[in-house]
């Protein structure tokens, strides 16, 4: 590849004032909210964003700036009040530590309750593990648990700010072998993290090639969840490894696999650098696929002409459009938060606007704790305004493909916030016995 290698530098919450472009374009009330919010949610920023994708001639309000940088009103009044007050009189650090994580539970960390699906292996937990669909295993490799840098609306936050509860890591691949083995439904293994592609391929490789060399029948499909393309492309170019790394992906598909490639992109902005181009056209040569998935969010992407914008830019790179997600309720997800309607305005008018390729895309879907939640549209029935969703991925298969409906509520932002139409006392996917630890 090129000679023209790009070292990677990441800033965080202690070193961030040493970025040049902090101290030239931020005021100290913007830098202030980054210390005191960035001391609740985790902060990580690196040169590629700094440099290639942040307008700072437009600061707040340039995406990939919401997008990485903490913002004061990604709090509430009085945690951000608690929490700046508390930087102002040097609180001691065990204070501090109690302070910031009694905020940090009140944030929902258990978003879709994901320690529910970490499965058993001859009755042991496998805490590196989680198994919500029957054909889908997530894997959660030790050495993935960072990313090149840390979006702000990011659902698995607390694995970034030792929320130990809530912390997903293996080291090991024979118990994953063995317990795919063991269940015969399972088809597709999503290595995930944090970010997999954070790891050097000589680590992970330690976790990939028994899975290659065990040739599990049952699985067909290796995915690969990251947003390296997004925020480091240099991974699959200049890295040192980057020829190795490429090298594995055709050696997973020679193995008889499908290997895909999912990857974040929040906005179009991310799309347009040499480096991602010339990265997704090497991840491509592999044989690999790349699907493309982001959530809506204010402030990033909360419009039609972004959203059909980067479905474009994505088809004409070679990538399929996959998912729109909805802001999980997590976090900062008030902040971000777009309403069932709104969203699904959005997403219905880039839809249509539109080529077939790029109609591969569902949305908005929220991923709540009973399984992907598509919703379809707006109906009256009988003089009544409702949703109309359906499962688009549930933990009972059962439910997935039936539509359903709720009542019409212009201030939702997600399933709990609606309630059963037709004078239901409940949804009938509350009614069943939920599957666990299949």
């Amino acid at each position: 590849m090129s000679n023209n290698i790009r070292k990677y530098k990441a800033w965080s919450l202690p070193n961030f004032l040493k970025i040049p472009q902090v101290k030239t374009y931020l005021s100290e009330g913007e830098i202030k909210a980054i210390k005191t919010v960035g001391s609740v949610l985790p902060f990580k920023v690196n040169n590629y964003v700094v440099e290639e994708l942040i307008d700072w001639n437009n600061i707040p309000n340039d995406p990939i700036f919401q997008l990485t940088f903490p913002q004061k009103e990604m709090l509430s009044e009085k945690h951000y009040r608690s929490v700046s007050e508390a930087i102002d009189s040097n609180m001691n650090k065990r204070e501090m530590v109690e302070l910031i994580n009694g905020i940090r539970r009140e944030l929902n960390p258990h978003s879709s309750s994901q320690i529910e699906n970490i499965p058993l292996l001859d009755g042991v937990p496998l805490t590196g593990i989680q198994h919500k669909y029957k054909e889908t295993v997530l894997f959660f490799p030790s050495n993935s648990q960072t990313c090149h840098a840390y979006c702000t609306f990011c659902f698995r936050w607390p694995q970034f700010v030792n929320l130990d509860a809530v912390k997903f890591a293996m080291k090991e691949t024979d118990l994953l072998i063995k317990y795919i083995e063991n269940n015969k439904e399972v088809t597709d293994l999503l290595f995930t993290g944090g970010d997999p592609m954070i790891m050097k391929t000589s680590i992970f490789k330690r976790y990939l090639e028994p899975i290659l060399n065990n040739k599990v029948g049952n699985l067909q499909n290796i995915r690969i969840g990251t947003k390296a393309l997004g925020y480091w492309p240099y991974k699959f170019l200049t890295d040192d490894d980057a020829d190795e790394m490429i090298a594995l992906f055709e050696e997973i598909i020679a193995s008889g696999y499908n290997l895909t490639i999912m990857a974040h992109f929040n906005h179009p902005n991310e799309l347009k650098t040499e480096a991602v181009r010339k990265a997704i056209k090497r991840i491509l040569s592999t044989g690999a696929q790349i699907r493309t998935q982001s959530p809506i969010m204010k402030y990033i992407n909360d419009s039609s002409e972004i959203w059909e914008e980067m479905w474009r830019e994505q088809v004409k790179l070679g990538c399929i459009p996959y998912y729109m997600f909805l802001a999980r309720d997590t976090g900062a997800q008030s902040y971000f938060a777009i309403t069932l309607s709104d969203a699904l305005e959005i997403y219905q008018n880039a839809y249509r606007k539109v080529g077939g390729l790029a109609r591969t895309v569902k949305g908005p879907v929220m991923s709540a704790n009973q399984g992907k939640v598509q919703v379809l549209g707006v109906n009256e029935i009988n003089n009544e305004k409702l949703f109309t969703l359906r499962f688009n991925q549930a933990r009972n298969p059962n439910w997935v493909g039936a539509p359903f409906f709720s009542k019409y509520n212009e201030e939702a932002v997600w399933l709990n916030d609606l309630t059963p139409a037709f004078g239901a006392e409940s949804f009938f996917f509350e009614k069943e016995q939920l599957f666990q630890n299949i």
